[in-house]
């Protein structure tokens, strides 16, 4: 027994003398570490001092900080960035639904703003600007060189004001200049309308009143339909929507799931991440969704296109989405600034990592540009093919009842519709069609 407890005081005692061993190194490590962090330190207060001192002219202390903190953000990737007490502000009263601007969501990219989409019914709307437009200008000046922030502040001003950008576009051979005139921006989260037995939803962003608009308006729309057994599905339109809160993509997915993960998200530590997964119940009831998406489907409209993809439950229409895979977490700072930081990466329900590859639709199908018509194109399309029924004296047809000849009018109406929407929106279009063929094979036993 004696020799039994020496040898386990021996070997505690060798334990002690091994971890002394290892600590030591990394002991002094991080204190290397720490010390280089402090010259780095006294390096800035050195520079900050030199400019106050003798930079040509005066500037401001607070603002050369605010600078520093900005620039120190801006290097981790564009979407990290320091909030001032107003730009702070402007970003609370953006999620609650309505701001001053142009009506654009944007990023930064090879040290231009470039639109990741324009806001439905917005002026940049009205103007034309289109997602993956790059703006060069601001009223004449280069906006090269400037953040992100200080690029959006050249564009904001007071409503009523007007603005010069100059874009450039992917098949424009010449940049070009766009006037628009500042207004104040009243988001309408989620638009619904019936198309035929279709109900769509034209989903625009992710704030507080996402989810009880689409709610609202789905149940609006199947009431004037007659109830959910005259409904052949949803279209759940994400195209051009730059997304926005995260909570709010992962009611509206689960609106629409009965069970499993919508999304999850890791961040540096594995303990950090967080799984979010859907509760029982479908708006929906099991009918057919088609979603769709293009180039300006960013973010939160990624994660409902993924979450819906995933589980089988949605057809995803249209072309690749824009590829932001990340997470912001917004923390307030001392003097009512913010700070918006990168803190995690957000996954699908099959654990793949939408950044900087977007999500992939099932179908491919572009938005074919709409080309200005000559008044000959315009003839042709106004006059309307002659037919057997219009010949002076034609037979009648006596084999249907006027019952069925109305149907068939009807139908025929209907299907004249589905044509006109083509050439208005070829997209959207394609999307009813795949509703139209689903329902004509009836549901599932």
């Amino acid at each position: 027994m004696k020799k039994f407890v020496a040898a386990a005081a021996g070997g505690i005692v060798a334990g002690l003398l091994v971890t002394t061993q290892v600590a030591g190194p990394l002991l002094a490590e991080e204190s290397a570490r720490k010390s280089n962090v402090y010259e780095q330190l006294d390096l800035f207060g050195d520079i900050f001092e030199r400019i106050r001192i003798q930079y040509v002219e005066e500037v401001d202390d607070a603002d050369l900080i605010e600078a520093a903190i900005n620039g120190m953000l801006t290097s981790l990737d564009p979407h990290s960035s320091y909030l001032s007490p107003d730009d702070a502000d402007d970003m609370r009263v953006q999620t609650r639904g309505e701001f001053g601007g142009l009506g654009i969501e944007v990023t930064q990219e090879e040290g231009f703003v470039k639109v990741v989409s324009p806001i439905d019914e917005t002026p940049a709307d009205a103007a034309g600007i289109e997602a993956g437009d790059f703006i060069t200008h601001v009223d004449g000046e280069s906006v090269l060189g400037l953040t992100l922030d200080e690029a959006v502040e050249k564009m904001r001003g007071p409503v009523g004001s007007e603005i010069v950008i100059t874009v450039v576009r992917e098949g424009e051979p010449e940049p070009f200049d766009v006037t628009i005139v500042r207004d104040t921006i009243k988001l309408t989260a989620v638009r619904s309308r019936n198309v035929g037995e279709s109900v769509v939803l034209r989903v625009t962003t992710f704030n507080d009143q996402t989810t009880p608009n689409l709610v609202e308006g789905f149940n609006k729309q199947v009431e004037e339909l007659g109830g959910m057994e005259n409904v052949n599905g949803i279209v759940l339109d994400l195209r051009n929507n730059p997304g926005g809160l995260l909570t709010q993509a992962i009611k509206v997915s689960d609106n629409f799931l009965e069970k499993g993960e919508i999304v999850s998200t890791r961040g540096r530590n594995p303990e950090d991440g967080e799984r979010y997964n859907a509760t029982p119940g479908d708006l929906a009831e099991g009918k057919p969704i088609v979603v769709l998406i293009n180039g300006g489907s960013a973010s939160a409209s990624e994660i409902v296109a993924g979450a819906l993809q995933d589980h089988r439950r949605a057809i995803v229409v249209g072309t690749k989405s824009f590829g932001k895979g990340s997470v912001q977490t917004v923390m307030p700072l001392r003097g009512d600034g913010a700070m918006r930081l990168t803190t995690a990466r957000y996954y699908t329900p099959s654990g793949r990592s939408i950044q900087a590859l977007g999500v992939s639709p099932d179908i491919v199908v572009e938005q074919p540009r709409r080309a200005a018509e000559t008044p000959e194109e315009e003839e042709d399309t106004n006059r309307r093919t002659r037919s057997e029924a219009d010949l002076r004296g034609s037979l009648n047809n006596d084999s249907l009842s006027e019952d069925e000849v109305r149907q068939i009018e009807e139908d025929r109406a209907k299907a004249e519709e589905a044509a006109k929407l083509r050439e208005e929106d070829y997209q959207l279009a394609y999307a009813l069609d795949i509703l139209t063929g689903l329902s004509a094979l009836g549901p599932k036993e």
